[in-house]
């Protein structure tokens, strides 16, 4: 079961538009080798028929989400109202350029990986071996040997002292912040337990105030990326070599 938190500082008139009209929202996630306009056609057609109400992307590079607004205004199609990126403290690349992007054309932002998949659970602290179900089965991902990795760990024994100073779980941190920014309009969580899900629920209400965002601001800085290659909005072209020579 996934469920979404939203703090009402945050993305409320979107919050209010998708509250406004109830129904699912499929999201499609970005295929590089489909256009926008086939992909667009197909949704709309969908949203005619009445199989679905309202669609969104996934994972779109800013300039996707861009091409695709114009593409459904030239061919009069349906368009997407919501982006679904992740965002968490220790990733916020999107911040750069997604979220101005999200802004601009009035896209609700559902954000996934919060908890930076687990990183930011209070599970996994320095010291601890880290024995998590994300780190059993994507364990690259996990091995603190890896600069990235390293930085990650780093990061969270910092973050850990300014929840405890603010009188907050790591939970409560992680799921405040990415809920504090205009553009998000909520954050999707995917609780594996009952624990996780009181856990996580308990930050409904969070607002974390300007010295505490500083606080994170400071750790880990506006528009940065701590595992840069484990993104998936990543332009194609900055993966493959073919695609950026002649």
């Amino acid at each position: 079961m996934i469920h979404c938190i939203a703090h009402e500082g945050a993305g409320q008139e979107r919050r209010e538009y998708l509250r406004s009209k109830p129904g699912r929202i499929k999201s499609q996630h970005r295929d590089p080798k489909t256009s926008d306009e086939e992909t667009l056609a197909a949704l709309t057609d969908l949203q005619r028929a009445g199989k679905i109400r309202y669609f969104g992307s996934s994972t779109f590079p800013a300039y996707r989400l861009v091409q695709a607004q114009w593409t459904a205004r030239e061919h009069r199609l349906g368009r997407y109202v919501t982006e679904q990126p992740s965002y968490s403290i220790l990733q916020r690349g999107i911040e750069t350029h997604v979220l101005p992007v999200a802004e601009q054309y009035g896209l609700g932002v559902l954000v996934w990986s919060p908890l930076a998949s687990g990183w930011l659970s209070g599970a996994i602290r320095a010291g601890r071996a880290i024995a998590t179900n994300r780190s059993t089965s994507m364990p690259q991902r996990f091995d603190t040997a890896i600069p990235a990795n390293r930085a990650r760990l780093d990061a969270v024994e910092r973050l850990v002292k300014v929840a405890d100073e603010a009188g907050l779980t790591l939970i409560q941190l992680a799921l405040g912040f990415v809920t504090a920014h205009p553009a998000v309009t909520g954050a999707i969580i995917g609780p594996r337990t009952l624990a996780h899900l009181h856990a996580q629920l308990a930050a409904a209400d969070t607002a974390l105030p300007a010295d505490v965002l500083d606080a994170i601001d400071a750790i880990v800085a506006p528009g940065t990326d701590l595992a840069a290659d484990e993104k998936l909005d990543t332009p194609p072209a900055l993966l493959d070599p073919a695609l950026r020579r002649r």
